[in-house]
């Protein structure tokens, strides 16, 4: 069975929306080396309708000469989470329907290694509701954004995690990497 991988990137006070933000840091080589090492152990990808929206237009039209994330997004089966997509345009996409905790259990246990979860942040809380996030992969930035959907919103339930990876960039970003605590 694979395992669900989460990456977010997020701001020191949880902020997870489009990470337009981000921009002003640029984006240090190593913390392309620590998403790859996600990615290439992964054989699917799970978005949420939002995501996807946005990261069809994004990516679809790149090459690995634009960037070397292209082949991945591009040839990897995405998983769309939906009950209002009826038609998924973007190539090797599969809409599986509205969230179900058991569909997602399913899709692990059938897809041939890990999924890769980025942003998708409706999607993302669910999935950390029911248990069924093996692994988050988190890059805080340097910075507060007062307002804005949050990872942890108030009222979720309490998880415990352990740290199982972290680095820091000269960007001023740190990489965390969470998984349940036993």
């Amino acid at each position: 069975m694979g395992a669900i991988n989460v990456h977010e990137f997020m701001t020191l006070d949880g902020v997870i929306d489009a990470p337009t933000w981000t921009f002003e840091y640029g984006f240090d080589p190593q913390m392309g080396a620590a998403i790859g090492a996600v990615t290439e152990r992964s054989r699917g990808i799970l978005l949420g309708r939002t995501t996807y929206d946005m990261f069809e237009p994004a990516w679809s039209t790149r090459t690995a000469e634009d960037d070397p994330g292209a082949p991945f997004f591009n040839d990897t089966t995405k998983y769309v989470v939906s009950g209002s997509l009826t038609r998924a345009t973007w190539r090797n996409s599969q809409l599986i329907g509205p969230y179900d905790p058991d569909t997602i259990r399913r899709l692990k246990e059938e897809v041939d290694g890990d999924l890769y979860v980025s942003g998708s942040g409706t999607l993302v809380r669910a999935l950390l509701a029911d248990g069924l996030v093996d692994q988050l992969h988190l890059f805080v930035y340097p910075l507060t954004r007062g307002a804005g959907p949050r990872l942890f919103p108030d009222g979720a339930a309490p998880l415990n995690l352990a740290l199982s990876a972290f680095e820091s960039y000269e960007n001023g970003v740190v990489y965390l990497s969470y998984r349940p605590a036993a």
